[in-house]
């Protein structure tokens, strides 16, 4: 294949694999190392574990942490907190799981060299709210890479997953993974006795408001391209809750966060007109929901809400009120560092518009809606739940198990565990990491089969691209445009055109109903087939391809979720026009899907939700 038909394929043998090495890869790397002290561990990244992942770009301050060698918060109280914000569906059982986890987890990032921000007066880690904890997170990234580099047998970078690969002799069994390098181009077969995704949610599945050469510019990593979600889907794993996408409030073209500013400098918002806004939509909103918007502290769904119909009514834009805060000289230099240590864009955004937010407060906006299963939502994939503390119906096996033996998941991978963050998710591959040692041992000698003949033809599938841009290329008319071939992002801008409009983005106002959701699983349809015209002219196109088959299965999956769930559960991050209000005699359940790669059906089911924690 011209450039590249040289290629090498490259074998890799091992007991675990781990895909992804963001926070929830490192810790499922580090933890399998600990407890599989004679096992072949491998780690394989789409970029550099060193800056990979959502904390890539550094953090500001470690959102989960309950305190309890202080007595500031207990496990339990995480878990209503999560239920609350998501207005009753979260899996109590995951969730308590890594939050009686985590803090050992954050005593160990500090031992390992991160710096966390003490309070002077007692000692304690600062607080920014009642779950934050302030960090100089910039090298946040490389001090958890160095762990799972030190405990991986062979972390493999540059490596582009593109599917799972299954036991050849036992059904509905994980055998491995296959991909590419996306430097080299060298076809990688890496065959295991059991795998833990740990790859990225899903970002620009939907239009970002950031367009043109600014359409890089997004809240959730723009190089998360579902691969959490495709992968475990294209074998027939279970998927939960997908039609829980998230959106949210952020300063206005650079997608900075506000959480700092709300909790630690004690900032609020006003609307244009420098009024306070959202008591105004408590009736409107509580016609929609009920009760929840009693409670507290208000689901953030809720709060978007309000911006949003009040925008609606003519009175934007929402702003952020930081010139009281800023007149405090060490305020003013926590909110600049807020940016500098982990969101420089949105500082140089506000230098380029001329904005000192000492004398101008800031405009808010809401995002597009992103797919993820570590932040505030519940999307990913449905596991298999801790023996001592799982109702029977969420246990299948091994913990953070998913519906495929020898699949395990973390981080955004596992659905149904909200407000897990940077050290819930690094918590969560921990979990995930034991688990999956504990299989491998209970399996002994017994070897997954890998059939040459599958991993063969996928190899031929994904590198056809490459093929059909070197026919094609020479009947380019236009400068770009090709009849024989599609370019990665003509496909992008397409599958972003059809969510936004179909499936409740930004450009209706996150509004949706069951007609439009029909028409857009219509049009992802057609734009499935024209996946096999992929063009790539080299192999960042040949990545940027994949990371589009990718996101195009995760769209598929959040439709059909959001056309299955008949309610609006979450108003403020999605809106089904035919079915308004939340309904709690119907839906409060979870929602699960499984995909059958063979004839390309979704099956769509509910399952019960059990509130475990009083």
């Amino acid at each position: 294949m011209g450039l590249f038909g040289r290629r090498k394929t490259v074998f890799v043998d091992a007991d675990i694999l781990v895909i992804g090495g963001g926070m929830a890869g490192c810790g499922a790397t580090y933890e399998s190392r600990y407890w599989g002290r004679d096992l072949k561990i491998v780690c394989v990244e789409k970029a550099n574990i060193e800056r990979s992942g959502a904390v890539a770009q550094g953090l500001y301050a470690i959102n989960c942490y309950m305190g309890m060698q202080w007595g500031e918060n207990q496990p339990e109280d995480h878990v209503r907190y999560a239920r609350n914000d998501l207005m009753g569906l979260v899996r109590e059982d995951l969730g308590y799981d890594i939050a009686r986890h985590v803090d050992s987890t954050v005593h160990k990032l500090e031992e390992w060299g991160l710096p966390i921000m003490r309070d002077p007066k007692t000692g304690r880690y600062q607080r920014e709210g009642k779950w934050q904890i302030m960090i100089h997170g910039e090298s946040y990234k490389p001090i958890v890479a160095e762990a799972a580099r030190k405990a991986a047998t062979e972390v493999y970078n540059r490596i582009m997953v593109t599917h799972l690969l299954m036991d050849a002799k036992q059904a509905n069994r994980v055998a491995g993974a296959v991909g590419f390098n996306v430097r080299t181009g060298d076809f990688h077969v890496f065959r295991a006795k059991a795998v833990i995704v740990c790859a990225g949610g899903a970002s620009h599945i939907f239009k970002p408001r950031s367009v043109g050469e600014g359409m890089g510019r997004t809240w959730y990593a723009p190089w998360s391209s579902a691969s959490a979600y495709a992968l475990p889907i294209q074998v027939g794993a279970k998927m939960t809750q997908m039609e829980n996408r998230i959106v949210l409030t952020r300063f206005k073209d650079g997608y900075g966060p506000v959480g700092a500013y709300f909790l630690h400098l004690k900032t609020y918002t006003e609307n244009g007109y420098g009024e306070e806004y959202e008591k105004r939509w408590y009736e409107d909103t509580k016609a929609l929901v009920g009760d929840y918007i009693d409670r507290h502290p208000v689901p953030t769904c809720l709060r978007n809400h309000a911006i949003l119909r009040e925008v609606a009514a003519g009175r934007g834009p929402i702003r952020m009120v930081t010139k009281e805060a800023f007149q405090d000289p060490h305020k003013e230099t926590v909110g600049w560092e807020n940016f500098l240590g982990m969101t420089i864009g949105q500082a140089v955004v506000w230098a380029s518009q001329n904005i000192d937010p000492k004398h101008i407060n800031p405009e808010l906006t809401t995002s597009e809606p992103y797919v993820m299963g570590s932040h505030a939502t519940c999307s990913g994939a449905w596991a298999s739940g801790p023996e001592d503390y799982a109702p029977a119906e969420y246990q299948w096996g091994y913990n953070r198990m998913m519906t495929v033996d020898g699949l395990f998941g973390a981080g955004d991978t596992i659905g149904g565990t909200a407000h897990k963050f940077s050290s819930g998710s690094f918590t969560e591959g921990r979990i995930a990491g034991k688990a999956a040692v504990k299989y491998v041992k209970d399996m002994k000698n017994g070897q997954p089969q890998v059939s040459e003949q599958e991993y063969r033809d996928l190899e031929k599938l994904i590198y056809q691209p490459l093929e059909n841009y070197r026919i094609g290329r020479n009947e380019i008319v236009a400068g770009t445009v090709s009849p024989s071939y599609l370019l990665p992002i003509h496909g992008l801008q397409r599958l972003e055109k059809i969510m936004d409009e179909y499936v409740g983005g930004i450009s209706t106002n996150y509004m949706t109903n069951g007609v439009l959701l029909e028409r857009g699983l219509e049009l992802l349809a057609m734009l499935k087939e024209d996946m096999s015209h992929m063009g790539a002219e080299d192999l960042h196109s040949l990545q940027r391809t994949w990371e589009l088959h990718h996101r195009l299965l995760a769209s598929e999956s959040v439709t059909h979720h959001t056309l299955f769930r008949e309610e609006t559960r979450w108003p403020g991050y999605y809106y089904r026009g035919d079915h308004m209000k939340l309904d709690d005699e119907n839906w409060h359940c979870f929602t699960l899907s499984r995909y059958d790669r063979n004839t390309g059906k979704w099956e769509m089911e509910k399952a019960p939700v059990y509130h475990i924690v009083d």
